[in-house]
């Protein structure tokens, strides 16, 4: 029997896992896909964002203030990529002021900290790369930006090193009542018995949620596209600078990343399958033609990758965190600030729980830190003494990022091993660079091949199905003299 089964493995499964792991309770954590992280985690903005944006009141309000508030040490305590770098909302007419001073005066009432009016004068000289057409701007020094899909990475490996198990390729198929609480149903032929279940499904959960009390939401997917520049384009925004909101969303952003690139986008398009995340050449066209607005100088001849991600909204405007059921635990409905709001989500589903008969004692010294090297920011000594130590560290795989062979294999290594060139993508940084992995992927894939004895036509790109290789075609044959 267990004690908290979690649905779901994206940045909410993974910080629920990681605040219940600090305490003397065992944990489940069920996820279809072949690794963690895969669906809106990542595949965002990558941005924590203020709190200005929600209504006064709401449970997102809440928690994405303090969601923000938390980042910057917990960030720091997993050694996840993390930049306080603030974010502007541009205005570009009188009445989008009216919008910035609205918002000012909502982020007041919710509790943003250092929120502040700029002029024209002011957003250029912060912003030169600017539209000169900008009228002010809301600054918000809180707002910051995340290496998202590690963050959520960093937190469930922490719960596995506190006793939490992690289970891939485990689809929930049915859920029951029992008298001490849930039979899930795993693939269709394996049950889990557990007294609590918590549904952070995603784009899933009102589908998990149907499964033990009647419809009480719907989720209606949302499609954006991106572009991902390449670094020499990174320059030209210094905070996350947004658009005034509307009813589509937060509109199109512009803003660095944590690895020093630019992202642009997202456009916001209805969609019935939460699975198709293919981009379109008309959203990349909307996206580029709206983020020309903000900055008209972004050279796209310089992206490197678009993608598209999807939004788990629902016909509910707030998270939907809430005992559906006895013993049964909702974090649905988690769109942005999602991201921003999670380690506090995680805060929250354990009060919650607790306050529902779950028995919560703190372990004595659970794991509440994480350390990885990142051989390209260690100083010549530093890097000197890893090489020394460990010889592979000296073997640089990707030369757009300079990540060497040590760092791939303490992936391949890590607490919840990944099974892909992509999930070594996401932990190591390889593949992250100008040549998209084109360089270095198929050394990825060999050393991941050495290191976990799998056939080198086992190894898959990403998600199940994107085989690599095929079949053998050619074998080497010994030289022979005559």
């Amino acid at each position: 029997m267990v004690d908290v089964t979690i649905i779901g493995c994206g940045i909410i499964g993974a910080a629920a896992a990681f605040e219940l792991s600090k305490y003397n309770v065992s944990v489940l954590v069920l996820e279809k896909e072949n690794d963690i992280a895969l669906g809106a985690t990542r595949a965002n903005s990558a941005i924590i964002h203020a709190g200005y944006d929600p209504k006064p009141g709401t449970i997102m309000a809440r928690l994405n203030v303090r969601g923000c508030e938390m980042a910057k040490q917990l960030t720091s305590d997993l050694d996840v990529p993390y930049i306080n770098n603030g974010s502007l909302v541009l205005a570009f007419s009188e009445k989008e002021m009216e919008t910035v001073r609205m918002l000012y005066a909502r982020g007041n009432e919710n509790g943003v900290p250092g929120l502040t009016i700029l002029s024209k004068e002011e957003v250029l000289k912060m912003e030169p790369y600017v539209s000169e057409e900008v009228h002010g701007a809301l600054y918000a020094p809180s707002a910051g930006i995340v290496n998202p899909w590690e963050y959520a990475i960093a937190m469930a490996e922490t719960a596995v090193k506190n006793g939490a198990e992690i289970r891939l390729n485990a689809k929930v198929t049915g859920i029951s009542k029992t008298a001490s609480g849930y039979s899930v149903s795993v693939n269709e032929h394996e049950s889990i018995e557990t007294r609590y279940v918590i549904n952070a499904a995603g784009a899933e959960s009102a589908a998990i949620h149907g499964m033990v009390a009647e419809k009480r939401f719907t989720i209606k997917p949302s499609r954006g596209d991106y572009y991902l520049m390449d670094k020499c384009e990174g320059h030209k925004a210094n905070c996350v600078l947004f658009q005034c909101p509307s009813e589509f969303g937060k509109g199109v952003l512009v803003s660095p990343t944590v690895h020093g690139n630019l992202i642009v986008g997202p456009n916001a398009v209805k969609c019935d399958d939460a699975e198709r995340v293919n981009t379109t050449s008309d959203g990349l066209a909307c996206v580029k033609a709206a983020a020309a607005k903000s900055v008209p100088d972004i050279n796209y001849r310089n992206a490197i990758r678009n993608f598209s991600g999807m939004r788990a909204n629902t016909d509910i405007d707030d998270f939907i965190i809430y005992m559906a059921n006895d013993h049964f635990l909702d974090l649905a409905g988690i769109k942005s600030p999602g991201l921003t709001s999670a380690p506090a989500i995680g805060e929250e589903a354990v009060k919650i729980l607790s306050e529902n008969g779950l028995a919560l004692t703190k372990k004595e010294n659970p794991v509440l830190t994480r350390k990885r090297i990142r051989f390209k920011e260690l100083s010549e000594s530093e890097k000197a003494a890893v090489i020394k130590e460990n010889p592979l560290y000296g073997r640089v795989i990707c030369r757009c990022e300079t990540i060497t062979e040590g760092e791939i294999v303490d992936a391949v290594h890590s607490p919840i091993p990944p099974c892909s060139v992509d999930g070594i993508k996401r932990r190591a940084g390889s593949g992250m660079g100008r040549c998209q992995g084109g360089f270095c992927g198929p050394r990825v894939l060999e050393i991941l091949a050495r290191e976990t004895g799998m056939n080198v036509l086992d190894i898959l790109k990403d998600k199940n199905g994107s085989r690599i290789l095929i079949s053998e075609t050619k074998k080497e044959e010994a030289f022979h003299e005559a």
